[in-house]
């Protein structure tokens, strides 16, 4: 990064616009190599990131997707439809009322979404490669902020 996220009006506090631009360079390269990579899969952005949602669960009920998704219950229907006939999440029923659905991710899903995460990772270890140590410091404490804001919501 060519100048520091530092804001040199306030010392010592993170610069939102050095920030908000640091986040735009990182997520427009992740997602070109995000881009390429599902295309290869035939999975779209919002199976990703449902797939994505899966992986940290052990199982979501249609209305629990529909919500973190911000879509209808038929939408949500047909994004798991589509992923289950790729082999990627797969529907059981709750022990405890059979009419209850429950979605899983696979291991063909969980295989996707650990790659996915490598390349991110690994993208972002080139990016910040470059960063000073000022800016290191404040993309982490921007992070520690915003993982502390993410627990309380």
């Amino acid at each position: 990064m060519k100048s520091s996220t530092l804001n040199p009006s306030s010392p010592g506090k993170v610069d939102p616009n050095r920030l908000a631009d640091f986040v735009m360079m990182t997520q427009r390269s992740c997602i070109l190599n995000l881009s390429s990579e599902l295309n290869r899969g035939n999975i779209s952005f919002p199976q990703f990131f449902l797939l994505t949602y899966l992986s940290s669960e052990d199982y979501l009920t249609m209305s629990a997707i529909a919500k973190k998704m911000g879509h209808s219950t038929a939408a949500a229907t047909g994004l798991v439809d589509r992923l289950e006939k790729l082999g990627f999440v797969e529907r059981v029923h709750a022990a405890e009322d059979r009419r209850k659905i429950m979605v899983r991710i696979t291991s063909s899903g969980s295989e996707i979404v650990s790659t996915m995460r490598q390349h991110i990772a690994s993208e972002l270890a080139n990016i910040m490669e470059d960063l000073d140590d000022d800016d290191a410091s404040s993309i982490a404490a921007a992070n520690q902020a915003i993982e502390g804001k993410n627990l309380d919501s």
